[in-house]
């Protein structure tokens, strides 16, 4: 179990996913690279993973895809209700102070330049 609690004073990047979504697939190459630039910073991503068969099907992907960032599961869906989703992958970011400050539906780049200076600005910011 892990509580957003535990990430205050952190900008915290929310993505949910399963490893059988190809737009999930897809956007796990620019997560990577956004994790490694920003890693060192005041900066947490957690994508919580769906699939059913949860460990199983999650090791070998992450493995294959050469994936570092830290991976939730949650083989019964309950983040899907907890936020109110629609489909995957959904992604939402959430400020310092525990605040939603974007929700975000389907695939993007997150490693371009624009994406790492939006979360930068984030992490400077009180």
């Amino acid at each position: 179990m892990v509580s957003l609690g535990a990430y205050k004073g952190k900008v915290v990047f929310l993505n949910i996913w399963a490893t059988w979504c190809p737009p999930c697939v897809e956007e796990m190459p620019s997560m990577e690279k956004l994790f490694q630039s920003l890693n060192k910073e005041d900066f947490e991503i957690l994508a919580v993973n769906i699939d059913a068969s949860g460990l199983k099907a999650v090791r070998p992907f992450m493995k294959k895809h050469r994936l570092h960032f830290p991976v939730l599961i949650d083989p019964k869906g309950t983040i899907q209700r907890l936020y109110r989703t629609t489909g995957i992958p959904e992604s939402i970011i959430i400020d310092k102070n525990g605040i939603i400050v974007e929700k975000i539906m389907g695939a993007r780049d997150w490693g371009s330049n624009e994406a790492i200076r939006y979360f930068q600005d984030l992490i400077q910011k009180n």
